[in-house]
């Protein structure tokens, strides 16, 4: 894997490096033998164009949603036509304002060099926009799955850490408000404690949790979620935050999605039918808004929240998701929405209530310098092809029938027990 990245990495730059080193050496062999510049330039920048869409699309990236326009030669060509007439255009006001007359070497070179940086900046903004069209339609399409399949109607995951003191009512309240769910099909209750040392995982099995999963040491939110979204055994697999921000009645709203044909259904706390009932301090709200734009740096859809706690998808979906993620911190959320735009799986935004809790072990400045690094690692993991799928798994994505690789080991639960194997995924 790592071989077949560096592979890559080396043909996307040469890509980069050959189409513009043809873009400048045509324009200035046009403009040597009497082509107008302006034309001279559009002829190049269109032999550059073509050459780069063969390249890439033969030798780097076409699975990245973010570099997926290799496979759109309509949309490449419209937007290389703009990039193109932006190209020209800086080139030409850059020639009229340079010292000394005519289209010399040296004065072409400053020109291009100026207009490749406006177009190419022009070029960006452009397909992201198409990009996101494309991702918008992709994750707005429902249906077309058969319905999930289950030892229980619906697995709720709690990840925990330093929660002896309440995972026990947090359990009972689960329970409680979801017993008509329980009673028609069924309910498990997985809690992951993460490292804590305060006895959480006692304290959860004393608090009637179906299944107990103990991490040796504290790894991460996204390390605890991804560890019962694995072990986990129902049709639909959700997750919630110990503190119940989110009351675990609202869980049944996201269920209901998932068995209307959705793939995944996650809580928005921006979502116009959201109630506040208890708000986050200041710094924290403000922190939030920070993040959701980062975060554009990495998504292309226009999420209007991408770190509300609560979450739910098909299990099949989820285990090819949590399989292939490998961020721990708190930009696995993230991570986990970049998945679902690259395998083309369908999301539906739900709005919720939420009730802020003062108590909480997120840290504004620290966490969000954590995540604004997992940012940069998740688009370096998906340069690199760490979260391709196989052939056949690319295949059964693109037909409605998403079936996930070999499973990674279970976590070891408590009391020496190992969780079950994953079970297949969604049958024919």
């Amino acid at each position: 894997m790592a071989a077949r990245a560096r592979t890559l990495l080396r043909r996307f730059a040469a890509v980069g490096v050959a189409v513009t080193a043809l873009d400048v050496a045509l324009l200035v062999a046009l403009a040597a033998v009497g082509v107008p510049a302006a034309l001279a330039d559009a002829l190049a920048i269109a032999a550059a164009a073509l050459a780069s869409w063969l390249l890439n699309r033969s030798l780097t990236f076409a699975a990245d949603p973010a570099v997926r326009w290799v496979r759109r030669p309509a949309t490449f060509a419209v937007v290389a036509a703009l990039g193109a007439a932006l190209d020209v255009a800086v080139l030409m006001a850059v020639l009229r304002v340079l010292p000394g007359s005519g289209t010399g070497v040296a004065q072409l070179l400053v020109a291009k060099a100026v207009s490749l940086a406006g177009a190419s900046t022009g070029r960006f903004w452009a397909y992201r926009a198409v990009l996101f069209q494309e991702v918008h339609r992709g994750l707005s399409r429902r249906g077309g799955r058969p319905p999930p399949v289950g030892a229980v109607r619906l697995s709720v995951v709690i990840p925990a850490y330093e929660e002896r003191d309440r995972i026990g009512a947090t359990i009972s309240r689960v329970r409680a408000e979801l017993a008509e769910v329980a009673g028609h099909g069924g309910l498990e209750v997985v809690v992951v404690d993460d490292g804590s040392p305060d006895g959480t995982a006692q304290a959860a099995r004393e608090g009637g949790a179906d299944r107990v999963i103990v991490h040796p040491r504290n790894r991460g939110k996204g390390a605890a979620v991804r560890s019962g979204m694995l072990a986990a055994s129902g049709a639909t697999v959700a997750f919630t935050d110990a503190d119940l921000s989110y009351a675990p009645a609202q869980i049944e709203r996201l269920l209901a999605q998932i068995e209307d044909g959705w793939d995944v259904a996650v809580g928005s706390r921006r979502h116009t039918g959201t109630r506040t009932l208890v708000r986050a301090r200041r710094l924290r709200e403000l922190g939030g808004r920070v993040v959701n734009a980062f975060t554009h740096a990495v998504l292309l859809g226009a999420y209007r929240d991408t770190q509300c706690g609560l979450k739910a998808f098909r299990a099949d979906v989820g285990r090819v998701v949590f399989e292939r993620s490998r961020i721990d911190g708190f930009a696995f959320d993230v991570e986990v929405l970049h998945l679902v735009e690259r395998y083309g799986l369908s999301l539906v935004e739900v709005p919720v209530e939420v009730a802020n809790s003062e108590r909480s072990t997120v840290k504004v400045l620290r966490d969000g310098a954590r995540l604004l690094v997992d940012l940069t690692r998740i688009l370096r993991l998906g340069r690199r092809g760490a979260y391709d799928l196989g052939p056949d798994e690319r295949a059964s994505a693109a037909t409605g029938q998403v079936r996930g690789g070999t499973a990674a080991p279970a976590p070891r639960a408590s009391g020496g027990e190992h969780p079950p194997a994953g079970r297949p995924l969604v049958a024919e």
